[in-house]
């Protein structure tokens, strides 16, 4: 992933219609960031006020997630990897923010990876009235293509613990910033997440414990 944008521009029009998003980069070698202005704002600062550093990121992590980003960052640098992550980050007023960190490896022209480039979701707030009629103008096409987008969310779900409205924030944000249509896109990305490596065999168990089980914890319906 090489992002066109410099995270100091706007992470995308279309993109802040739906969601509060900014974009970082992390360079692995010096552990050097840069944020964008819509990252700075998230956690409290103005523009410029204050250069990010691991050091400043971690001290706004919320207690019980620093450690898990922490790790994160570590294997981020010790494997080439993505740093990506589900925590909640306080701003400097002490508001506790819930977000998605997505990122992808950036590379240097000879292919070789240098670090990491993506994007904060700050998926604390919900839509107000002007993003509830930009969805709503759109619901009949979602409706005629809501199976795959369905099944889309629950991906996102999934991977990101997130609710089904965030999903769909998510797979929105995407839409509009790659000007890709919805359907498509939730589409594609069903016929590409199975490509992904197969769970771990403790995961799989887990889960087929649970699929055994489920039905004994179903409260029972009111009598009528």
């Amino acid at each position: 992933m090489q992002p066109a944008e410099s995270p100091t521009q706007p992470a995308g029009a279309a993109a802040a219609r739906y969601l509060n998003v900014g974009a970082f980069r992390f360079w692995f070698v010096g552990q050097r960031w840069e944020w964008s202005d819509e990252v700075a704002r998230m956690h409290g600062y103005e523009p410029g006020e204050v250069e990010p550093t691991t050091k400043l990121l971690l001290s706004h992590k919320h207690p019980e997630d620093r450690a898990h980003v922490q790790d994160l960052l570590d294997y981020a640098l010790q494997s080439e990897e993505s740093f990506s992550s589900r925590h909640r980050f306080l701003d400097t007023g002490g508001k506790v923010h819930d977000a998605i960190v997505v990122a992808d490896r950036m590379l240097d022209d000879s292919g070789a990876v240098v670090g990491t480039a993506g994007y904060y979701i700050d998926l604390t707030h919900t839509f107000d009235e002007a993003r509830q009629e930009v969805l709503d103008e759109a619901l009949p096409d979602l409706f005629e293509n809501r199976a795959a987008i369905e099944q889309a969310k629950g991906v996102l779900m999934y991977v990101y613990r997130v609710s089904a409205e965030q999903a769909f924030r998510v797979l929105q944000w995407r839409s509009q910033e790659t000007n890709v249509k919805l359907r498509s896109l939730a589409k594609q990305l069903l016929a590409e997440v199975v490509t992904l490596p197969a769970p771990t065999a403790a995961a799989q168990s887990q889960f087929d414990h649970l699929l055994l089980t489920v039905h004994e914890r179903i409260p029972a319906e009111p009598s009528a």
